[in-house]
Parts: C-alpha cells; structure tokens; sequence
C-alpha cells in the first residue's frame, strides 16, 4: 500500500507498507525498527509479537512520545499487558493495529503535531 501524507516538518515519513517490509522516505526496511518524527531506531530487538518483552518498550520511550503506535506485522495482534503497561503506567498511550494501519496513524498525528512514535515488528 502506498501512502501519501507528508508532514512539512517530520524528517521521516511512512510511504508505504508491504508483507514484510515498510518503505521510510525512499527507503525499505525489512527489519523491526521504531521511529519518531525526526529520529530513527532501527533493528529493533523483537521480531513478532510473541517476542515482545517490556523492556523492549524503553528505546521507544528514549524517543518522549505521547503515543506509541504499535505495527504489529500483517494482521493486528495484541502484546501481552505487560507490554502495555510499559506505556500506560507511564501515561504514555499505546495502541496495536497492523502496519498499514500504523503507518497511516503515524503519518497523521505527526501532520497534527503530535509527538507520536511508531514501531514496526518486522521478521527481518
């Protein structure tokens, strides 16, 4: 799918998603990565969502967001509560919802200013 948003002032812009990959700018990543408006976290540590451990959600929080959108591969799945409560209890809102969907939500709240960071699971 491609996307066509392009926030003015976001150094990185979600352009597209496929099966297993997710097209930054002009480039394909392949592997699970996060980012944020103006930064880039790639090779994120978890592969799937079965991999997903808390401690996996403090680089996602190095980069102060007020929401997390989590891409969870093809098909929306759910990371276990102790996941969400890695944002949560922080007062930091998290949502799953599948890649396409993720990257659409991310090109959005960064065209509405927000400080929004998105994370991408990803086989790699």
């Amino acid at each position: 799918m491609h996307l066509s948003l392009d926030p003015a002032e976001s150094r990185y812009v979600l352009r597209g998603t496929g099966p297993a990959s997710v097209l930054v700018n002009e480039r394909e990543l392949t592997a699970s990565f996060a980012l944020s408006a103006d930064r880039l976290l790639e090779d994120w540590r978890p592969r799937e969502v079965a991999d997903l451990q808390p401690g996996d959600i403090a680089p996602l929080l190095a980069l102060d967001p007020e929401v997390v959108v989590l891409g969870t591969g093809p098909a929306l799945r759910f990371p276990a509560p102790a996941v969400m409560a890695a944002c949560l209890t922080r007062g930091i809102g998290i949502e799953a919802m599948d890649n396409a969907a993720a990257a659409r939500t991310f090109n959005v709240l960064v065209g509405e200013g927000r400080r929004a960071v998105a994370a991408f699971l990803l086989p790699g």
